[in-house]
């Protein structure tokens, strides 16, 4: 179905003629009152269904104390059958000074539920001795390649499952149903039209430790059922895990740990490769400055084997550059998709793991990058933290970390129209999406925010403002 909509704004014309001689039969017009509107944003990275499933859970987002991480536990463990799993995450080690917790903090708590609790970034949790003896890890359990096992001074699991290393209790949590996944999709969908997202770029429930069947069951699952049901409220566009097309400099504070990396170079180069040549857009996640590099070093090796074409190749995160990258993105036209409410969290963990000199120079780039013309997109990575475009343009704005008087890095702030940009048409164009969408232009669909704000000059200032109401089609999809 097609819509026509009529934003009055202020007293244009565009070709000869007013706004009001532009409209026709079926038009509808909508006064916004001197209102802010600006494209529906576009969140450049989420896993969408996993985001909805959290909802559900324990949400650890935030918590600053470990009394107050006990709590959230127990209060679980109080609303829920003996032997049922307690599933929830979104903790961050470094908010109460950077203790890793410990089962044995929850132990006593859960003597009769198995518990698992994702850290915030998706690639460590924790599961109390319940968990851990269902799924057979002790001490004799040797760490999976690309995984590790924390384990005390005497050898004993502390808890702490790292990447791969989760696989080892996965498969003993019961898998989300069909309708269970369907609600999330629903409650997830919801909440992005609150923040005023009108498109996502999913990666789906696709970390490493799980199936990478995951992301084509939710396809077949819930996105088709979703679209045949016309549940469909905002657009996706999926991303789906390289191995299944066919069908880093060391920390300051651990100096032997160069992170992980968890896909061999050989073989992530042979399957971009393949999914290259079969005209498939490639993403692939890199957080440090090694990562980076390598990637860049692969997309460059492409390139020069089959030649050029308009591929969009990104890179997803693009946290630590080492010096130079930041060129080599607008060199080689890579797409940097970042999430600028990483920094509020990073911003003392990046001083702790890189040092201080490394931190100011690498991380979170977003001047230079756009300085060297390398397309910036931005997202949220939700629910890593809350999908909340606004919370990221400021962020990239003011970068400013929680308990600090100076901006992290100044030089890499942003302005509100490149942050906006990269919240809409930028991030169109990550996704090749910018002839429909990203823009208030003729002919792209109407998909539309209003902002609380009436001063775009107020706006520019402070980035800051709320949503008002979202559209999607010309059609108010919130409140």
């Amino acid at each position: 179905m097609s819509l026509f909509l009529l934003l009055i704004l202020w007293p244009f014309t565009m070709a000869g003629f007013s706004d009001l001689e532009l409209a026709a039969d079926g038009t509808e017009e909508l006064d916004l009152g001197g209102k802010v509107v600006v494209p529906g944003f576009i969140d450049s990275h989420v896993h969408l269904i996993y985001a909805g499933l959290q909802m559900a859970r324990v949400e650890l987002h935030g918590i600053n104390k470990k009394d107050e991480f006990v709590r959230k536990i127990k209060e679980a463990v109080r609303n829920a059958k003996e032997g049922s799993w307690i599933l929830g995450g979104g903790w961050n080690n470094d908010l109460w000074g950077g203790e890793l917790p410990l089962a044995s903090w929850i132990d006593d708590i859960t003597p009769y539920n198995p518990v698992w609790l994702n850290r915030m970034d998706g690639h460590m949790g924790l599961a109390n001795s319940v968990a851990l003896k269902l799924s057979g890890i002790s001490n004799l359990t040797k760490d999976p390649e690309g995984g590790t096992i924390v384990r005390t001074v005497d050898g004993e699991p502390t808890g702490l499952l790292i990447d791969s290393a989760m696989k080892l209790l996965l498969p003993y949590i019961p898998e989300d149903t069909v309708n269970e996944r369907r609600e999330a999709l629903v409650g997830a969908t919801n909440h992005a039209l609150m923040r005023g997202v009108t498109t996502v770029v999913d990666f789906g429930r696709y970390y490493p430790g799980v199936s990478a069947e995951l992301p084509w069951e939710d396809f077949s699952d819930v996105y088709q059922w979703a679209d045949a049901s016309k549940k469909m409220m905002i657009r996706v566009c999926l991303f789906f895990p390289m191995e299944t097309w066919l069908r880093l400099h060391p920390y300051a504070d651990e100096p032997h740990n160069y992170g992980l990396q968890v896909t061999e170079s050989e073989i992530l180069y042979n399957i971009t490769m393949a999914s290259e040549k079969s005209g498939l857009q490639v993403a692939i996640h890199a957080i440090g400055d090694r990562a980076n590099d390598l990637i860049l070093d692969i997309y460059e090796s492409v390139v020069s084997t089959n030649g050029m074409r308009d591929r969009r190749f990104r890179i997803e995160h693009a946290q630590h550059l080492a010096p130079g990258a930041a060129a080599r993105f607008g060199r080689q036209g890579i797409v940097a998709s970042v999430q600028p409410l990483h920094l509020l969290g990073d911003a003392d963990t990046a001083t702790k793991k890189l040092g201080t000199d490394r931190a100011q120079k690498e991380s979170y780039l977003f001047r230079s990058l756009l300085a060297s013309n390398a397309p910036l997109a931005f997202g949220s990575d939700w629910p890593v933290v809350d999908i909340n475009p606004l919370g990221g343009i400021k962020t990239a704005m003011k970068r400013l970390p929680p308990g600090w008087d100076d901006a992290w890095i100044p030089s890499e702030c942003l302005t509100l129209n490149d942050s906006l940009k990269a919240h809409t048409i930028s991030a169109a164009r990550a996704c090749f999406l910018d002839n429909d969408l990203g823009s208030l232009s003729p002919g792209k669909l109407a998909d539309f925010v209003i902002l609380s704000t009436d001063s775009w000059d107020d706006f520019a200032a402070e980035g800051s403002a709320s949503v008002e109401a979202t559209y999607v089609s010309g059609v108010r999809a919130y409140p």
